[in-house]
């Protein structure tokens, strides 16, 4: 009896709380979470673009993004924040993630964006 006890009592407490629904990922037109991870990727997506016109978007997992305040310079240059991301281009093939790197300067000028295979 008490074995019967041991094993139902879990399947009792999973069934009395709600589970959380699932939530898809934010379409790509969806207002990204912080100003500077929009303004990265706006850069990002028009020196793409430029380059690679197969390019028609970004997708920036923003769940998984770091967005960190900066005190270091390069010469001369302050770097104020440094946005590191999983991002996947979207082209006409398939999409595969790649890290993306953004270095932001002082009001919010986008000083490098670069993206690795992983």
């Amino acid at each position: 009896m008490k074995r019967l006890v041991c094993l139902a009592l879990p399947v009792i407490l999973l069934s009395a709380f709600p589970a959380d629904a699932q939530q898809m990922p934010p379409s790509p037109s969806s207002k990204p979470a912080t100003p500077e991870i929009a303004t990265c990727k706006t850069a990002a997506l028009q020196a793409l673009s430029a380059k690679e016109p197969e390019i028609k978007d970004i997708y920036i997992d923003e769940d998984g993004a770091t967005v960190a305040v900066s005190q270091a310079k390069i010469e001369s240059i302050p770097i104020t924040r440094i946005v590191m991301a999983e991002a996947y281009l979207r082209t006409d093939r398939s999409d595969k993630p790649r890290r993306f790197l953004c270095l932001l300067g002082e009001k919010e000028k986008v000083l490098l964006t670069f993206f690795t295979a992983r």
